[in-house]
């Protein structure tokens, strides 16, 4: 199977002070191949985000090496970069991100927009993902018009609108009720089903038992790796469930 992602003894510091640092990512080696569903779940603190925000390229380990989509990420210039993130990667953020005095067709359309996409392309690019996310009727409205499910929508609608192979999220449901999670994850899983590979962070139980695989992390170190195999989604959700119980009663 081919490799999507391949982190090889990566590590992140950030300075306390002039004698100090934490090491808020800690020798992790990772590898997550094309058209997996993958989970990073931990305690608060626990280095998820910056573990995911390495292995979706948008920061640069301290040490180690880096491989996405057989890219050397720690030889690229930044404008390299930008245009690998463009091609490759859908990142949808927990806020939004939406830029507020802009519609939501132009919300959508703004990486088509920067990368220089012509307007009737752009156009039918997103009519077509705005449609199939049932945000259609939305496009000449502004965000604070929208509820709370129609804007993580949009926001995905954004991050999916370039067709990227890789689709990043960082507790995407957590400014969403039941309902709107569910439509979520399901969405989530009909990407991943076409073949597209989904990387989350998250600290829900529940979201965790749609992947196909959990990386739970610990102060900075990937201490269990749990599995789906032919479990249950009840069966993958109870396994998971039992590690989160047994790292928060070996906490405490």
């Amino acid at each position: 199977m081919k490799e999507m992602i391949k982190a090889t003894n990566i590590s992140k510091k950030f300075k306390l002070n002039a004698d100090d640092y934490i090491r808020a990512v800690d020798q992790v080696d990772v590898v997550i191949n094309e058209g997996e569903f993958v989970c990073i779940m931990g305690p608060s603190g626990a280095g998820k985000s910056t573990l995911l925000n390495i292995l979706s390229t948008l920061d640069l380990p301290t040490n180690g090496f880096l491989k996405v989509a057989e890219k050397n990420i720690i030889k690229m210039a930044e404008h390299e970069l930008s245009q690998f993130r463009y091609e490759y990667l859908g990142f949808i953020f927990q806020d939004f991100s939406l830029i507020d005095i802009m519609t939501v067709q132009e919300n959508i359309a703004v990486s088509l927009i920067v990368h220089n996409v012509p307007r009737d392309e752009s156009n039918q690019r997103v009519k077509a993902i705005a449609e199939r996310l049932g945000i259609g009727d939305l496009l000449t409205k502004y965000p604070n018009e929208c509820s709370g499910g129609q804007l993580q929508r949009i926001a995905i609608a954004r991050a999916l609108v370039t067709e990227p192979k890789l689709i990043v999220a960082d507790e995407p449901t957590g400014n969403l009720d039941s309902k709107n999670t569910h439509e979520l994850m399901k969405l989530f899983r009909e990407y991943n089903k076409e073949g597209k590979t989904v990387l989350i962070v998250t600290h829900d139980s529940m979201i965790a038992s749609y992947a196909s695989r959990v990386l739970y992390i610990n102060d900075g170190k990937i201490e269990e790796e749990i599995i789906r195999g032919n479990k249950t989604k009840k069966e993958f959700f109870h396994k998971i469930v039992e590690v989160n119980s047994e790292e928060t009663f070996i906490e405490g």
